[in-house]
């Protein structure tokens, strides 16, 4: 199965190629996408992105994953949440949101097995 395609982002709103609806923000990995809801595990901007966060995606067998902290980078990723996707095998990258999309895409594009999480407003 191959990454899906973000087709358009925009503050607040993120759609990925072959799904109805659109995304506030999301998780994308091979094959599949949903919301990104937050209240799901307590995050927050600080401390931000928790191992929790991750875990769904890591799950489906990637080799990468983008996050994207925000259109201003506010949503923070500590240290530990990094080394945690390490010690699990998969890389990453950790960039502002446009930036985020753009390398996910370029990755998926060429066949990766990549994942992501993106956070759409600040």
């Amino acid at each position: 199965m191959s990454s899906p395609e973000i087709a358009s982002l925009s503050w607040g709103h993120m759609k990925v190629k072959g799904c109805p609806s659109s995304y506030k923000d999301c998780k994308v990995w091979p094959g599949g996408s949903r919301a990104w809801d937050w209240r799901e595990t307590g995050t927050d901007h600080f401390p931000g992105v928790q191992p929790a966060d991750l875990e769904e995606v890591l799950k489906k067998g990637i080799d990468l994953l983008v996050i994207g902290r925000g259109m201003s980078e506010a949503l923070q990723v500590p240290s530990s949440t990094l080394d945690f996707v390490m010690q699990k095998g998969v890389d990453v990258r950790v960039l502002q949101t446009e930036k985020a999309v753009a390398e996910y895409n370029r990755l998926a594009g060429q066949g990766a097995k990549v994942g992501g999480v993106f956070h759409s407003t600040c």
